[in-house]
């Protein structure tokens, strides 16, 4: 395996997990828009469900039948395109790591503005409060070209875990909430906590996913 090196200005330790978050914990948070927060987010989460969402098409038979199919998505279709290539070519298309790199990022930003663990509007180009970084693979040193067949399958006990942890952080933020209409600042073990729970998600997902990783996920939020 290789060594991942941990990057400084994120706290990330040397031989660090090849999927890692960091949320800037903000000094003070705007009441106003704290209060309208599910508001104010709804044209980004659109975009994102837009791009993301699994959809529905209507096919004609040729005995004259019409048939409606679901479609998976684009994130279920690069996963699926991802496991293909690294099973029967032993490749990871760089662009394509790229690109749901900057998708997963995307979705983090959004993620944690409706966490209410930052103001800043989500962008859909710059990184600002909200570091998320995984690893490119070498995949003919670094996979096991089989392993993508059961990776979703060997995470089983994450999803039912997960599940529990962000009924958790549901109630976390609707807490923060009132904290921070009242004093302006969003507790830091909530802080924490939350951004545990979206770590703990990002290092599963590298995992099942996005598939840039053999090393079993941590049950961790550290």
């Amino acid at each position: 395996m290789p060594e991942y090196e941990g990057d400084e200005t994120m706290g990330v330790p040397a031989r660090s997990y090849p999927a890692r978050l960091q949320v800037d914990p903000p000094e003070r948070l705007d009441r106003l828009s704290s209060f309208f927060r599910v508001i104010w987010i709804l044209p980004i989460l659109i975009i994102l469900g837009l791009l993301t969402s699994t959809g529905n098409e209507t096919v004609l038979t040729s005995t004259g039948h019409t048939v409606t199919r679901s479609t998976g998505g684009i994130v279920s279709g690069l996963w699926m395109a991802t496991l293909l290539m690294i099973v029967f070519r032993v490749r990871y298309p760089r662009w394509w790591f790229d690109f749901a790199r900057e998708l997963a990022r995307f979705g983090a930003r959004v993620g944690a503005y409706l966490a209410l663990l930052t103001d800043t509007y989500p962008s859909t180009v710059d990184e600002q409060a909200v570091h998320l970084e995984f690893d490119y693979p070498d995949v003919a040193h670094d996979l096991n070209r089989w392993m993508p067949l059961v990776k979703w399958f060997l995470a089983l006990p994450h999803y039912f875990v997960l599940a529990f942890l962000w009924a958790g952080a549901v109630i976390a933020v609707i807490l923060a909430w009132f904290a921070i209409l009242f004093t302006g600042r969003y507790p830091r073990t909530l802080f924490d906590y939350v951004v545990g729970v979206g770590r703990w998600h990002v290092r599963v997902y590298a995992y099942a996913f996005l598939l840039v990783t053999d090393r079993y996920p941590p049950f961790s939020l550290a």
